[in-house]
């Protein structure tokens, strides 16, 4: 037994040095391995666990939330523009200021997502949600609620779309993931977006586009 942990000892050291002290080629391989072991198999297992959500951590991949100027831009200048496209919904200009992301988000911004059980959606909440039709999920803001047979239904918009897409008109409860709370950085998202278009081009599965599209653009 005292051999075991002499040896154990022994090897928690070494991992010790190589992680955190050593810095050389090797040290910085194993200290990235390290982390990278610990985010996946560690932290985002019990950050999921918390939150009640598979996806507590969401990557914005599009523009379709964003308001020209973010959250430096005017509110009121955004709503003369787009307050028609919610007419014959219970939103308002009134109601729209009260929403969380009242001012929208941006293409690469990293949004903290909880789980959410549907009779506790309300209009106006930024939930995320899988689409089949297009292979991926989406983050759109509820405009419309229906109830049949004791099953919630949901319609969403994004607030750069100004319409409701077919894939977004009738998201049953099964499809829902969960709800947008903050924005935790922006931008940062990126960094993924650009790596995994960049090897996507490479392995020639489709277009380098996500620099190439830039900034969202109002519309």
């Amino acid at each position: 037994m005292a051999i075991t942990k002499e040896k154990f000892k022994n090897f928690w050291k070494k991992f010790w040095f190589f992680v955190w002290k050593d810095d050389s080629l090797k040290g910085w391989l194993i200290s990235i391995l390290f982390i990278f072991i610990v985010i996946k198999f560690i932290f985002l297992p019990l950050l999921s666990f918390t939150t009640g959500t598979s996806l507590p951590l969401a990557i914005v991949e599009s523009c379709s939330m964003y308001h020209d100027g973010n959250i430096l831009g005017s509110f009121d200048s955004w709503w003369e523009r787009n307050g028609e496209n919610y007419d014959g919904s219970e939103i308002n200009k009134e109601a729209f200021e009260s929403y969380i992301f009242k001012k929208g988000f941006n293409k690469g911004d990293v949004l903290f997502i909880t789980g959410i059980d549907p009779e506790d959606i309300e209009v106006g909440d930024v939930i995320i949600f899988r689409a089949p039709e297009l292979g991926k999920d989406v983050i759109h803001r509820v405009v419309l609620i229906s109830q049949n047979n004791g099953q919630y239904s949901f319609s969403t918009m994004g607030d750069n779309n100004g319409v409701i897409q077919g894939f977004e008109n009738n998201i049953n409860e099964n499809q829902i993931i969960g709800k947008a709370r903050v924005k935790l950085v922006p931008y940062v998202g990126w960094l993924k977006l650009i790596g995994a278009d960049l090897w996507n081009s490479l392995l020639g599965r489709g277009n380098f586009w996500y620099v190439r599209d830039g900034f969202c653009e109002e519309n």
